[in-house]
């Protein structure tokens, strides 16, 4: 007599589900954050003001946070394409990284409009640190994946370094910039000292893969 036998999913194709649902999620939040900074672009007109004084600021606001965008997405692409698997750790800070993007629109408006009540200069300073911890996000988790988590198990580890060595490099960028923003001008030098020896330790591994490579 035959049995009903339910198969078993394979761990392979689990993996793969949690992995295809992550990379569409985060398409997701990305694509809206995008989209979205332009609709909060909502300039104040003062009387005496030319049409470039309206929409100067809140457009250079748009555009350059639309690239920085399309960076971190290019950056979170390059790392969920080397990934063998994913676990609830990497999810978890993705999720996080993800939050903080999906904050852009809002911190946009925060910065170019007075509507929040915050003081001139603050929603900057605010819309510097966001960008860090965007790319604080960035950094752990491709840390985790390749070094802790197991999860970039094909890419050789010089590699491996070099990639994080180029997350760190942004990293520390956007902590100079904050820095500066809030008048810290010697922790501003020692964080952009880093990002220059972070991106100088990233290249050199790079031409090294290169070489090794030819």
């Amino acid at each position: 007599m035959e049995q009903n036998v339910t198969p078993h999913v394979r761990e392979h194709h689990v993996h793969q589900r949690h992995f295809d649902r992550l990379v569409m999620l985060s398409d997701g939040v990305f694509a809206i954050a995008m989209t979205l900074s332009a609709v909060e672009l909502r300039p104040e007109a003062k009387p005496g003001q030319t049409l470039l004084q309206i929409w100067g600021l809140p457009l250079l606001a748009y555009f350059l946070t639309f690239f920085i965008l399309v960076t971190v997405w290019l950056q979170h692409r390059r790392s969920l394409a080397q990934l063998r698997r994913t676990d609830h750790t990497l999810t978890l800070i993705t999720m996080v990284l993800l939050s903080l993007v999906a904050l852009m629109p809002v911190l946009i408006r925060a910065m170019v409009t007075t509507e929040s009540g915050l003081a001139p200069g603050v929603g900057l300073t605010v819309y510097a640190f966001a960008l860090l911890l965007v790319n604080v996000c960035l950094t752990a988790g491709w840390g985790y994946a390749a070094f802790i988590g197991g999860l970039v198990p094909d890419m050789p580890r010089p590699k491996a370094w070099g990639w994080l060595l180029h997350d760190v490099f942004a990293t520390l960028t956007w902590a100079a910039i904050g820095c500066w923003l809030l008048h810290l001008v010697w922790a501003a030098v020692l964080a952009g000292a880093l990002a220059l020896a972070a991106r100088i330790a990233s290249a050199r591994l790079a031409r090294q893969e290169t070489a090794a490579a030819g």
